[in-house]
């Protein structure tokens, strides 16, 4: 039902606004859902009088939320607030580099509304077509039916999916599921088995009541992994939205620069989320991946970066936060390890990436240790 009160909060980042606020502000306007019952928030997350004075001009509906420090697990935290300050009761995690289907929110409602245990829904995310939209490719014509193409096909022609889920890996990489495979009908509300894309999703705010909000020692990267097992621990259930549909101007490149903070944030979902017993269990295969990686990194030229994850692994104070996190994680938990852990894949996949030696010995190696591990962890 169309009478919900909903946050869609996006967060700037420097001359992110510049670069894509316009599309994503004039998709948003389009929006099919009633215009009174969304509020956008657009965190400013590296604010400057420029910046505030830019979004104020190019998106005067929109309320900004100026920050200082880029941290975007804290830029997201600062816009439920400012949501739940105006008596929100769901919330939209969402990417200024999209363009958004007129009926992106609406669906995503109706997604998280069919089942009382939906506690995120994610959109389909396709890629932005490389070529920007054509007018044919917006509408149906009737020279479509002149043709004999059915609506259907006419519809998930051209397009190329971005993310209908992603997949997490037992030692906490993430990648997309379905990344450039032809778009496609999916029918009914799937779940995703593991985590919600924070390029586009919603959460409840009585999951949020209960979960807390995001995790700001994750910084960025890995927070929607942060946000998702959260939520699957306190006993809800991910679902995929496929018709809520949004294009992502998605650039791997731009996200292999944070290497810091991917590397480190997949330690900490393992040290944050597992128990003891597993971490132990799959100790090895930690340190046997460690050092592959840390051979990567001097190959690749970011050893300084893996140097620093060391770092702050090394600091007494990062493993007393470690200690009360697992202590909050441990409160709210429903599910034990073997259920928490039985859809993490062994396999890693990124489809960027052609590495022969991840293909035929990294990953071979681990999905007999993968396999093996299952049957321990209790």
């Amino acid at each position: 039902m169309m009478n919900k009160k909903i946050a869609i909060i996006i967060v700037n980042y420097k001359d992110y606004a510049q670069k894509f606020l316009r599309e994503c502000r004039d998709s948003l306007r389009e929006q099919n859902y009633p215009k009174e019952l969304f509020q956008v928030y657009i965190v400013d997350n590296a604010t400057s009088s420029e910046t505030r004075s830019y979004l104020k001009r190019m998106y005067a509906e929109a309320f900004v939320v100026p920050r200082d420090d880029g941290n975007y697990a804290a830029a997201n935290n600062a816009g439920i607030k400012a949501g739940r300050v105006d008596g929100c009761e769901y919330f939209v995690i969402a990417n200024m580099d999209t363009r958004f289907d007129r009926n992106w929110l609406s669906e995503l409602i109706m997604a998280i509304d069919e089942y009382d245990n939906v506690g995120i829904a994610q959109s389909k995310i396709l890629l932005y077509p490389k070529e920007g939209f054509k007018e044919e490719a917006k509408k149906l014509t009737s020279n479509v039916k002149s043709f004999g193409m059915s609506i259907a096909k006419e519809e998930y022609r051209d397009h190329k999916i971005n993310s209908i889920g992603n997949i997490l890996h037992f030692l906490g990489f993430g990648f997309t599921d379905g990344y450039d495979e032809a778009d496609r009908a999916i029918e009914g509300y799937p779940e995703i088995k593991g985590y919600a894309s924070g390029c586009s999703f919603i959460i409840k705010k009585a999951v949020l009541d209960k979960i807390g909000g995001y995790n700001e020692e994750y910084y960025m990267y890995h927070d929607d992994i942060e946000m998702s097992l959260k939520t699957r621990l306190a006993g809800y259930r991910i679902s995929l939205a496929p018709k809520s549909v949004v294009y992502h101007k998605y650039e791997f490149l731009r996200s292999m620069k944070m290497v810091y903070q991917m590397e480190r944030n997949r330690y900490l979902v393992m040290f944050h989320f597992y128990k003891l017993s597993t971490i132990l269990i799959l100790l090895p295969i930690v340190v046997l991946m460690d050092l592959g990686m840390l051979l990567y990194s001097i190959v690749n030229g970011w050893i300084g970066a893996k140097v620093d994850v060391y770092k702050y692994f090394l600091k007494i104070g990062t493993w007393r936060k470690i200690k009360e996190t697992r202590e909050t994680l441990r409160a709210m938990r429903k599910i034990d390890d073997v259920k928490f852990t039985k859809d993490f894949v062994a396999k890693i996949d990124f489809q960027e990436i052609n590495n022969p030696v991840l293909e035929y010995i990294a990953n071979p190696v681990m999905v007999v240790y993968w396999k093996i591990a299952k049957k321990l962890i209790r």
